[in-house]
């Protein structure tokens, strides 16, 4: 989290010139802090070295001359800039002062804005550049964020509610990691066991070698050793969780542990809590984390340091590596280095611990993402005219349903409560009345952008079209009217065409029949002609027979 971009900035205008030079004040106070904490560093190794070599007295004397050359660079540094504060308080005065005759009173908007102080840095307001007083005391140092700056509860609860908005956005929660025994195990050099350097443990861990598990930290004269799975757990881990370090170690112990988990800072950043940043004696609280208590889950290897968290708290199996270690908690068996064993990658406590926290993830986030959705459009009533088919259930509708989904209030009638109207165009009683009544008037698109980005979209970015007029609508149906008109004449066309062919058909069909009557009275015509030939014949042979008889 980024205090900068949380921080708010003076919002009076009268005092524009001195919220621009009290920011650059306040980037040459984080510059001078962190010379500071350069310089009063120096070089550990060099002090190693001379602890064990006995010392050289010329040596111990160039470096407290250096030493002090340093601390009185520092100390005029830092006069130097505490007269950059006391010259931009008095022009912020000047400021203040010329502009109370045009613009009003600035001393009322400097007492809206301070007090409360929301923080302090170097032991001024960073707000309005006040100097820190005993009432101010209250509040929480963050030392892991910035030497120097102190948050008071009202800021500290207002980042994180901002920090709360924001990681559920990003579907995350926020992971508190112990580091002894949990994602490593450490031990100083002459806490070694003759089994141990009888294996040559020092040697391996000096050795280069892609992905090793096994650091020397020369500074420290420890060896450190990471957990196996430790390096996919963080890369998995960091996909569901903003994480911090807290641990009960030193400070300079806690960052060169991070560097190893995190070489390339991109898990951690400034979160690394040590024992210097705890706000009670040997117990670590929630109260130095710039998270919300709701969503943070916390891995350590001890209950006892968290009393006011345990609800919050997963409690790790430790981490025995070193023979120290196990002599430590009382183990009597030899350790996984004297054994040259380890635990398993795809099983072991980091493994089985991952299953969880995606359980917990997942459980968590299904009635979150409801939550988070229905914030959206929050506080907005919905009146839609002519969006919906006019036989259908409003209610029944995709668009009502997601602006429902996106914590709208709709309904189907205007009053005074109505925020928006939703139109296709201007051209309907209900949009006029929005109009009218300084409503907002917004097409159905407003509605579906607002579900695509989760965020209420400006209003003026949709607005709604003014209705066709009507002349112009005519002259758009005429080439209809026509194309209809032709269209009818050609059906008439051809309807006439079949009746005549439907005529044709019954004159077929008559004429045929008339043929088969003549040919039917023909044959009977010469059914007839075929029997008057027979009785001709007939007669014919009575009468030759009558001749015959008469001769």
């Amino acid at each position: 989290m980024s205090l900068a971009t949380e921080s708010p900035s003076p919002s009076s205008p009268s005092s524009s010139s001195g919220s621009d030079d009290f920011a650059a004040l306040l980037d040459a106070e984080l510059e001078l802090t962190s010379a500071a904490d350069s310089a009063s560093a120096g070089d550990p190794s060099a002090a190693t070295d001379d602890d064990e070599e006995g010392g050289d007295e010329e040596e111990e004397e160039e470096d407290v001359v250096v030493v002090v050359e340093q601390e009185d660079a520092i100390v005029e540094q830092s006069s130097t800039k505490r007269r950059r504060v006391e010259d931009q308080h008095r022009h912020q005065a000047v400021v203040m002062k010329s502009d109370e005759d045009t613009v009003g009173s600035s001393e009322d908007v400097k007492i809206d804005e301070c007090p409360p102080h929301p923080g302090f840095f170097g032991g001024l307001c960073y707000r309005c550049g006040k100097r820190q007083d005993e009432e101010d005391v209250p509040g929480v140092a963050f030392g892991y964020i910035h030497k120097g700056l102190r948050l008071g509860t009202t800021e500290i609860d207002r980042l994180r509610g901002a920090d709360l908005k924001n990681l559920l956005r990003e579907r995350k929660l926020v992971l508190i990691l112990d580091l002894d025994h949990t994602l490593i195990n450490s031990t100083k050099l002459f806490d070694l066991s003759a089994a141990e350097n009888e294996l040559g443990i020092q040697s391996a861990a000096k050795e280069v070698v892609p992905d090793r598990s096994l650091f020397t930290l020369e500074t420290m004269q420890m060896l450190t050793k990471l957990r196996p799975f430790v390096r996919r757990f963080l890369k998995e881990a960091s996909d569901m969780f903003e994480m911090y370090i807290y641990t009960m170690g030193d400070k300079a112990y806690a960052i060169e542990i991070a560097k190893l988990l995190d070489p390339d800072n991109v898990y951690f950043g400034s979160k690394v809590i040590s024992n210097s940043d705890c706000t009670q004696r040997h117990q670590k609280g929630l109260d130095v984390v710039l998270g919300d208590e709701s969503v943070a889950v916390i891995l350590d290897d001890t209950e006892y340091v968290w009393q006011k968290h345990k609800e919050n708290l997963i409690l790790m199996e430790r981490y025995h590596y070193f023979a120290s270690s196990c002599r430590q908690f009382g183990f009597g068996a030899r350790s996984l280095s004297e054994t040259m064993q380890d635990e398993r990658e795809n099983d072991g406590a980091l493994a089985t611990i991952l299953d969880v926290l995606e359980r917990i993830h997942t459980i968590f986030f299904d009635p979150v993402i409801k939550r988070v959705r229905q914030e959206v459009l929050q506080g907005c009533k919905l009146v839609f005219t002519r969006v919906f088919p006019l036989h259908q259930r409003p209610q029944d509708q995709m668009l009502w349903k997601m602006a429902e989904q996106l914590g709208a209030v709709c309904c189907t009638d205007v009053d005074s409560t109505v925020t928006h109207v939703v139109a296709l165009d201007l051209g309907t009683e209900k949009a006029r009345w929005a109009v009218s009544n300084k409503k907002f008037l917004v097409h159905p698109r407003w509605i579906e952008a607002a579900n695509f980005r989760w965020q209420r979209q400006q209003e003026e970015d949709f607005p709604v079209a003014r209705p066709k007029e009507k002349g112009k609508e005519n002259a758009a149906d005429a080439p209809i009217s026509k194309e209809n008109g032709d269209k009818n004449a050609a059906d008439a066309a051809n309807a006439k065409k079949g009746n005549e062919n439907v005529a044709d058909a019954g004159s077929t069909k008559e004429g045929s029949k008339e043929n088969a009557d003549d040919a039917a009275n023909s044959e009977e015509g010469s059914k007839e002609n075929a029997d008057d030939a027979a009785n001709a014949e007939k007669s014919k042979y009575d009468g030759a027979a009558s001749g015959a008889t008469g001769s």
